[in-house]
């Protein structure tokens, strides 16, 4: 395809070069990843490329650039003579050329893009799982646990993003379409909204979990973090899937008139659940729409995980799908890793891995354990590097309000010394009361949960999920939470 028809009538300028010059290799904003014939972007301030990286991406191949705004180097010609256009805005640009190289492929299925503070990951695996149970489709998902289509990964370079940057999305997209993806379901962060990664996914049906504190320090203020996440509902989805119990889900209905349905356990809504009866093995509830009712259970415990999978059969439904077999398959979904996910020591102790690090995520986790543990709560958790450092004493709190047992360790401390933020997460605990002991280093703070535990315990191990990394300065150390609760449960 020539650069000419990836650009048509978006705002440009070549600065030199042949416009009508053919792409052969797919956009791409990672220098070290340009190829003969491919289309280098050079994003402001990306890590792996920008401008600075302009020289590499030209002498590794790139048959054209785009730049954003002036550029010194831009202005001067190639000797490779690939061919240098400027844009306006380099991220609007990336998703459009995009999605035009790999040929509109969220056109070609049905595509769900779910947002909100928590639940994602869940919503999405309980979507995937209900469709293949069901219907017997062949469902794609890209989100944080990476991007599988048919349950099958497909590759993708090492990330820490949720919602991939559009080239790498859409190429995604592209291979979920030319493996026979019948239905695509993806997560879709507040910075992804707002930096144009989701632009031309062409979704179907958008989804509301909830909204609670988190990621200020991306977005300053809860305010501007909501008007990110409402942007995937100002234009980016023909219809709405919304949690009625979430007041900021209040806001949708407005800005997409005929075309919201409601989920709920308290309000009223399209899609509620009633008589809720949580044990150890799951919840069991009785689901209501349109006039009926419908016996249902899921083998996660839980309100919060009743709300994810009511969000999951709604989107299903309005996408055409049969409700009563998707009830039939919600106690088939198997266990989602990282997510209140379940292990029994030899010992007789109940250990729970779960992505909870935020403290609204953290307050429910706790609170449902609390609800089943027979015996003592042991937790252990930090909080990540880099990021919102005015809910650390917070979590703190929570955590020691539910646990007879704190172990606070290193949670992707990134750029940060991890003493230095336990030191500010130490003071919620303190505040409390609570037991507690630091462990630096989170393989040490798992063995010593597990140790102290005793027959009928439960251990909660927070924040990290099915992440199989830590975030330590630039690099990413292999670190799986349920990998090490399973070699220390052998040891």
């Amino acid at each position: 395809m020539k650069l000419s028809e990836l650009l048509y009538d978006h705002d440009h300028q070549v600065m030199h070069g042949d416009q009508d010059t053919p792409i052969t290799s797919g956009p791409c904003l990672d220098a070290v990843r340009v190829t003969p014939g491919s289309l280098y972007i050079a994003l402001p301030g990306h890590r792996e490329g920008g401008p600075e990286a302009l020289g590499e991406a030209l002498a590794r191949g790139a048959a054209a650039v785009l730049v954003e705004g002036p550029d010194p180097a831009a202005e001067r010609p190639s000797d490779t003579g690939a061919c240098v256009v400027r844009v306006p805005d380099a991220r609007i640009a990336a998703a459009l050329v995009s999605v035009r190289y790999h040929g509109e492929p969220g056109r070609a299925m049905d595509v769900v893009a779910v947002t909100g503070t928590n639940g994602k990951t869940s919503v999405s695996s309980m979507y995937e799982s209900l469709l293949t149970l069901s219907a017997g489709a062949r469902v794609g998902v890209v989100g944080t646990s990476g991007a599988r289509v048919g349950g099958e990964p497909i590759p993708m370079p090492r990330s820490v993003l949720s919602t991939p940057e559009s080239p790498d999305l859409q190429y995604l997209l592209a291979c979920m379409r030319d493996r026979g993806g019948d239905s695509v379901v993806l997560e879709a962060t507040s910075m992804g909204l707002l930096n144009h990664r989701v632009d031309g996914a062409f979704v179907d049906v958008g989804i509301f979990t909830n909204l609670t504190q988190d990621h200020l320090d991306d977005h300053g203020t809860m305010e501007n973090y909501t008007r990110a996440k409402m942007l995937l509902f100002q234009g980016m989805c023909r219809r709405a899937v919304v949690n009625a119990d979430d007041p900021v889900g209040a806001a949708i209905p407005a800005l997409m008139p005929g075309a919201v349905t409601t989920y709920a356990v308290d309000a009223d809504a399209d899609y509620r659940a009633t008589d809720l009866v949580v044990d150890a093995s799951g919840t069991r509830f009785v689901l209501h729409h349109d006039g009926h009712k419908y016996p249902a259970a899921i083998p996660v415990p839980g309100r919060f995980s009743v709300s994810n999978a009511l969000a999951a059969v709604a989107a299903c439904h309005v996408l055409g799908h049969d409700l009563g077999a998707l009830v039939d398959a919600l106690d088939r979904m198997p266990q989602i890793p990282g997510r209140f996910e379940h292990f029994g020591t030899p010992e007789g102790v109940s250990v729970i891995v779960d992505y909870a690090h935020s403290p609204d995520s953290l307050d429910k986790v706790l609170c449902t354990i609390r609800g089943f543990a027979p015996r003592r709560v042991l937790t252990v958790f930090g909080c990540g590097g880099d990021r919102d450092t005015t809910k650390r004493a917070r979590m703190g709190e929570i955590a020691a309000t539910y646990s007879d047992l704190c172990v606070l360790t290193s949670d992707n401390p990134r750029y940060e010394d991890p003493e230095a933020i336990m030191d500010q997460v130490a003071p919620g605990i303190e505040s409390v009361g609570a037991p507690f002991t630091r462990v630096g280093d989170r393989r040490g703070a798992i063995a010593l949960a597990l140790s102290s535990a005793e027959p009928g315990d439960v251990v909660l191990v927070a924040g990290k999920g099915s992440e199989t990394h830590q975030s330590v300065g630039g690099d990413l150390v292999p670190f799986d939470d349920m990998t090490v609760v399973h070699e220390l449960a052998r040891a």
